[in-house]
């Protein structure tokens, strides 16, 4: 592989890692926001945007970690088939399935 590629790859790698470090706390931002939710209905002061925001910080969590899971393997897979397959085939399953996670 060339250098350039691989400079290329490592950086990519280096902003993934950074960035899921950085989402992981997306998750305590919308038990905040929830938690407020709760809170100002108990006051019969109900915030409207708390669900709404909820679902967009969730989605970030989703799009933003997803990469980060990936780089540490760390998705659920059917192990009763992925683990006989060859590495080679694991690598176009995993592309594959990439694809319907994005589109989900």
């Amino acid at each position: 592989m060339p250098k350039a590629v691989r400079l290329y790859v490592a950086y990519v790698d280096a902003v993934n890692r950074w960035v899921g470090r950085i989402a992981m706390y997306l998750v305590f931002v919308m038990m905040g926001i929830l938690f407020y939710s709760t809170l100002s209905k108990q006051f019969t002061l109900p915030a409207l945007w708390t669900l709404d925001m909820a679902q967009f910080v969730m989605v970030a969590y989703y799009l933003l970690g997803g990469g980060y899971s990936m780089q540490l393997g760390g998705h659920v897979r059917m192990d009763l088939l992925y683990g006989g397959w060859s590495d080679m085939r694991k690598a176009w399953f995993d592309a594959f399935t990439v694809l319907l996670l994005i589109f989900y």
